[in-house]
């Protein structure tokens, strides 16, 4: 800092490099603040650390929750709720100590801009007037705004060094709220999983990193026979759980839903991704429970989809013959019956089935062979309206539409054959 004035007063030039030093630890500290983020990896590997084993901890205690008795239910619902309020307690008292600090650092950055602003205007007045008056009197008239300001080592003490601490001190706590800011949002971020673990079975949190949260969900297949009425269920060895893997990727800050993918591939989900993006249902600016219902919602939506996924391939599976072969396309919702002569019927799933009791529907008839080439096109139209206007019963069940669309292809070509014949008699 150099050594003070002999004299009762500063020079201007001492001033002017005390208060450049002011300013640039000010600017300084402030471009610290802004461009160093706060290195959250090992908070986030301490907060996952914990949040496995409040998990596990909860899981080995209720692994059989559901063979438990009403009783039992209620005791592990209540442990539950307890585990919740002390959350939300620890919560709150963070947000009231962020609360605090923001109001100090609003507080003494404000006072040290003011005061810093009244000292350039001392200091401005004072070179205006020449520097041989400044050193006569005119910085004298002055000295008690300037030793509030700056530590002068004259008989009002060493308030300059007030004035650096000052400094510092609304940069240590500019630096504590950022932390305790990245801290609560984490903290967030974690317990927004805990919850949505406890409220989703069969679901758990394997890596949670950066914009990428990766799930590990198991789908519990409810059994054929007892959930469909229409279908007569051939003997199919189905599993009674699937399990996948999701990767959702949210964007920077927003937490918008970006991009999800499946493990396996085998189910398309581009249109509940499509729904979440264009009503923001999932994670936008929302509080814990909100994001909590908003995640629930989307697995909930995905796990349903695989659920009649896998019901569509099982029952395509169970209704495949000799004569004919299907395979279900779940991206366009269509099944394809590979029909004899060449032939493919595509036709389309109605919305639910066949959990819902909609008919199917015969989308188009196309020639896929050599063989088939000559059948014209308003031929297969006539078979197609045929089809569609057969009984509900009958293209409820996909067995019975097969061959009945086979029935009705068969006859009209013999129909045909027997016209061109007729006049050759």
């Amino acid at each position: 800092m150099g050594e003070a004035p002999a004299a009762g007063t500063m020079d201007l030039d001492t001033i002017r490099s005390r208060m450049s030093e002011l300013n640039r630890i000010h600017t300084n500290y402030s471009h610290i603040s802004d461009s160093n983020p706060l290195d959250s990896r090992s908070l986030f590997q301490e907060f996952s650390h914990h949040l496995q084993s409040r998990v596990n901890q909860i899981l080995s205690q209720y692994s059989d929750v559901e063979s438990l008795e009403a009783d039992d239910l209620d005791a592990y619902l209540g442990h539950l709720k307890k585990e919740l309020n002390l959350v939300e307690s620890e919560n709150a008292k963070i947000s009231n100590e962020i609360e605090a600090l923001t109001r100090t650092y609003v507080e003494d950055s404000n006072q040290l801009e003011s005061d810093l602003e009244v000292l350039k205007h001392s200091v401005d007045f004072v070179a205006s007037q020449g520097l041989k008056r400044a050193e006569a009197g005119a910085l004298v008239d002055y000295s008690s705004s300037v030793e509030d300001q700056l530590d002068s080592r004259t008989a009002h003490g060493d308030n300059n060094f007030e004035i650096l601490d000052l400094n510092y001190q609304t940069q240590k706590n500019k630096i504590t709220l950022k932390s305790l800011q990245d801290l609560d949002y984490t903290f967030k971020r974690f317990e927004a999983i805990e919850k949505i673990e406890d409220a989703l079975t069969g679901l758990k949190v394997i890596d949670f990193e950066g914009n990428c949260i990766r799930l590990s969900l198991s789908t519990f297949i409810p059994n054929l026979e007892g959930l469909l009425c229409e279908e007569k269920i051939e003997a199919v060895n189905e599993p009674s759980e699937l399990n996948h893997e999701l990767l959702i990727e949210v964007m920077d800050q927003s937490m918008e839903l970006k991009n999800v993918e499946i493990f396996p591939n085998d189910v398309y989900l581009g249109e509940i991704i499509d729904a979440a993006k264009s009503s923001r249902k999932l994670f936008s600016h929302m509080s814990i429970l909100e994001t909590r219902s908003s995640l629930e919602w989307f697995v909930r939506k995905v796990q349903d989809k695989i659920i009649l996924c896998a019901l569509r391939q099982s029952i395509v599976k169970g209704a495949n013959k000799s004569r004919h072969s299907l395979e279900y396309l779940d991206r366009d919702e269509i099944i394809v019956a590979h029909m004899v002569g060449g032939v493919d019927a595509y036709i389309k799933v109605c919305q639910g089935w066949p959990v819902s009791n909609n008919a199917l529907k015969l989308k188009s008839l196309k020639s896929s062979d050599q063989q088939s080439k000559g059948i014209s096109l308003s031929f297969l139209c006539k078979v197609e309206e045929m089809a569609n206007s057969l009984d509900v019963s009958i293209r409820k069940n996909i067995s019975s539409f097969v061959d009945a669309i086979e029935e009705i292809l068969v006859q009209q070509m013999q129909s045909k054959l027997h016209v061109v014949d007729v006049p050759g008699k």
